[in-house]
C-alpha cells in the first residue's frame, strides 16, 4: 500500500493534516470583520506548509530495497513525482537527485538516508535543492519504528525549509490497520521576501480500508486527524483541529470527506470536504457565510 504515493499529488489546496488560520496577535484590536481576511491569509500559509511536509513524508515512506539495500519505507519507490502512476508525461524517468545510505548493510540500524538535490533538481515543475536527511530507527513499516527528518540547505522553489519532522509507526501489535503518528516543528522562509512561517503539531494517519492487500494500493483509504498551531512573520498566530476525520482514497485525487474546525480570534470557521463523493470542491464557512472553493 502506498499512502503518500496517493497523497503526493494533493496540491496546495488539499489539506491532509489540518488547516491553520491566523489571528492578529500583535494588533491592539481586531474586529470580527477582519477575521475572514485572516482566514484567507492563513489558508495560503497552511497550503504551502502542508504540501511541503507531505512531500517529505512521501519520500521517507518510499525508501525501498533497491535504493537502500533494505525495505525501510512503507512502500517501494522514492517519490518526488517519479512514481509511474503519478509521473507527468514528458518528464524524465530517471532521478535528478542522489540517494546515499549509511550503513547500507541489510538489517543494520539506525540507518541514515540522505536525498541530495544539489544546486537544483526540477521534477513536475517544482525545483528542489539541498538535502533531506532522515535517520530510521528501523524499517518504517514495522510497528514502533521511527524516522526523524532534518534539512540541510533544503529549498522547494523559493521556500527554504528548516526544522524537524518525525514519523513513527504506532500500529497496534498484531493489527493490520496501519497507523502513523507524525510530529512537526518547522520554519519555512520565502527567500525572495524574507517572510517566514512556523508550524508545529501532531497528526495521525490511519488506514481504514484495503488493509488486507498490502501490495495492492488502489483499494486503500486513509483517515487523517490532528491539530496544528503556528505563527508567521506578520505576528499572527493560528490553531486548528479536526472536527470530523478527513478521508482520502488512493483512487481519488482529493480529500472527499471530513471537517476541520478553525479558530480565528473569536471566530470559529469550518472547512467541509463533502459527503464522500470524489470531487474537487470544499466549503468554507465563516461567520455563518459559506463559500464553495475548488481544490486544485
Amino acid at each position: 500500500m502506498k499512502p503518500h504515493q496517493m497523497v503526493y499529488r494533493i496540491t496546495a489546496a488539499l489539506l491532509v493534516s489540518g488547516i491553520l488560520f491566523t489571528t492578529a496577535c500583535k494588533k491592539e484590536a481586531s474586529t470580527a470583520s477582519e477575521d475572514p481576511l485572516l482566514v484567507a491569509e492563513a489558508i495560503t500559509d497552511e497550503i504551502q506548509l502542508n504540501e511541503t511536509f507531505e512531500d517529505v513524508f512521501d519520500n521517507a515512506a518510499g525508501i525501498d530495497l533497491a535504493t537502500a539495500g533494505d525495505e525501510i519505507g512503507i512502500y517501494g519507490g522514492t517519490g518526488f513525482g517519479l512514481f509511474p502512476s503519478l509521473a507527468t508525461p514528458g518528464q524524465p524517468s530517471v532521478r535528478c537527485f542522489t540517494v546515499s545510505v549509511t550503513p547500507r548493510e541489510r538489517g543494520v540500524f539506525p540507518k541514515k538516508v540522505v536525498l541530495d538535490f544539489g544546486t537544483g533538481c526540477e521534477i513536475n515543475g517544482i525545483t528542489r535543492k539541498g538535502k533531506i536527511i532522515t535517520v530510521y530507527s528501523g524499517p518504517l513499516h514495522v510497528p514502533g519504528s521511527k524516522a526523524v527528518t532534518e534539512f540541510d540547505g533544503y529549498q522547494i522553489n523559493d521556500l527554504k525549509i528548516a526544522g524537524r519532522y518525525v514519523v513513527q509507526n504506532t500500529t497496534e501489535p498484531g493489527s493490520n490497520q496501519r497507523r502513523f503518528t507524525r510530529t512537526v516543528e518547522s520554519k519555512v522562509t520565502q527567500m525572495s521576501t524574507g517572510n517566514w512561517r512556523t508550524w508545529s503539531g501532531v497528526s495521525v494517519m490511519k488506514q481504514i480500508e484495503g488493509n488486507g492487500t498490502p501490495l495492492w494500493p488502489v483499494d486503500d483509504v486513509y483517515q487523517f486527524t490532528g491539530s496544528r498551531k503556528g505563527e508567521n512573520s506578520k505576528g499572527r498566530k493560528w490553531a486548528s483541529e479536526t472536527k470530523e476525520p478527513l478521508i482520502k482514497a488512493f483512487v481519488c485525487r482529493w480529500i472527499s470527506k471530513g471537517i476541520l474546525l478553525v479558530r480565528v480570534n473569536d471566530t470559529v470557521a469550518t472547512l467541509d470536504f463533502g459527503n464522500g463523493t470524489c470531487n474537487d470542491e470544499a466549503t468554507i464557512t465563516v461567520n455563518g457565510v459559506s463559500k464553495v472553493i475548488k481544490l486544485r
